[in-house]
């Protein structure tokens, strides 16, 4: 995720800081105490209309944001962090300027602290899928273990047995969750219904299905799954994986939110095989993407592109 201040928020911090404050000497005082380099208010031409000084700087600032990234990051902290107006009251109309500085300070928060929150979430994110690579590559035993786990599963792709195929796979995909720590549960049975698997990870219970099928999964099987997920408590999700993909008429059915289900393809599985992706990072940036945006299908090309 690109660390860029947002364009809405441009003007709402432009309009912020002037209302904050009145005179031009008590504006300049705080923005030496923002900026890294004061310097460069000694080339803001002073003598003109404070709005356009404002701009001029912010303008500045935000021509070449990978350069003053951590000045507007921090001008933005600073103004969102002004809670009281008293020095603004004790002007003529100080309740008016004090309430139009609210205002101002109000509306920048809402568009800089979601902001913020995504791209704090997003590097956390991407720090962690770098430190569970790292830790990958230098654990021989776990590398060498999910090689063998490859290793089955290709033998798999060469055979024509479709039944005893869908049988390995979930044992293969067993082994999978315990060399990642994910605490799995094997198939089981639950008043009827055919669960595949289930595993825990953070928190949350996730059950699991998997088919190997030459047809696309469709709607109705994805709301079979999506039921049985359903019936269980409340924190509980669903993973399904579908070696050759799903249908786009059964994503769309499910793109809506409330969603239970997060989609695993065997692209995905690949990526995991190939060491391109962990298999919880993988599972993160799935459940993560769902919950921004309701669509439970993130293939691993799309992540790799971001």
């Amino acid at each position: 995720m690109t660390k860029r201040l947002t364009p809405a928020a441009v003007p709402a911090l432009k309009e912020a800081l002037c209302a904050v404050y009145w005179y031009k000497a008590d504006l300049k005082s705080f923005l030496q105490q923002c900026l890294s380099n004061p310097s460069v208010l000694a080339t803001l031409n002073w003598d003109s209309y404070k709005r356009q000084v404002v701009s001029d700087l912010v303008d500045y600032l935000v021509r070449d944001q990978d350069k003053h990234l951590g000045d507007l990051t921090r001008l933005c902290n600073e103004v969102c962090s002004i809670t009281t107006f008293e020095h603004l009251q004790q002007l003529d109309g100080g309740a008016q300027k004090a309430e139009r500085a609210r205002i101002a300070v109000t509306q920048l928060k809402a568009l800089v602290t979601p902001h913020q929150e995504a791209r704090k979430e997003a590097d956390e994110l991407a720090d962690r899928q770098r430190r569970a690579a790292e830790k990958l590559r230098t654990n021989a035993a776990v590398r060498q273990r999910l090689e063998d786990i490859k290793n089955r599963y290709m033998a798999l792709v060469m055979s024509w047995n479709m039944q005893s195929r869908g049988f390995e796979l979930e044992r293969v995909m067993y082994d999978l969750f315990e060399l990642f720590d994910l605490d799995p549960k094997a198939s089981f049975r639950n008043t009827g219904e055919q669960i595949d698997g289930a595993f825990s990870f953070d928190g949350t219970d996730y059950l699991f299905e998997a088919k190997w099928q030459q047809e696309l999964v469709n709607a109705a099987a994805l709301d079979s799954f999506s039921g049985k997920v359903r019936r269980k408590l409340e924190n509980t999700l669903g993973v399904f994986l579908s070696i050759n993909g799903f249908s786009p008429d059964g994503v769309a059915a499910h793109a809506a939110g409330g969603a239970v289900v997060l989609l695993m393809d065997g692209a995905d599985l690949m990526a995991v095989f190939k060491e391109r992706i962990d298999f919880v990072s993988l599972l993160l940036r799935k459940k993560r993407y769902a919950a921004q945006t309701g669509h439970i299908y993130l293939p691993f090309h799309q992540i790799a592109a971001s």
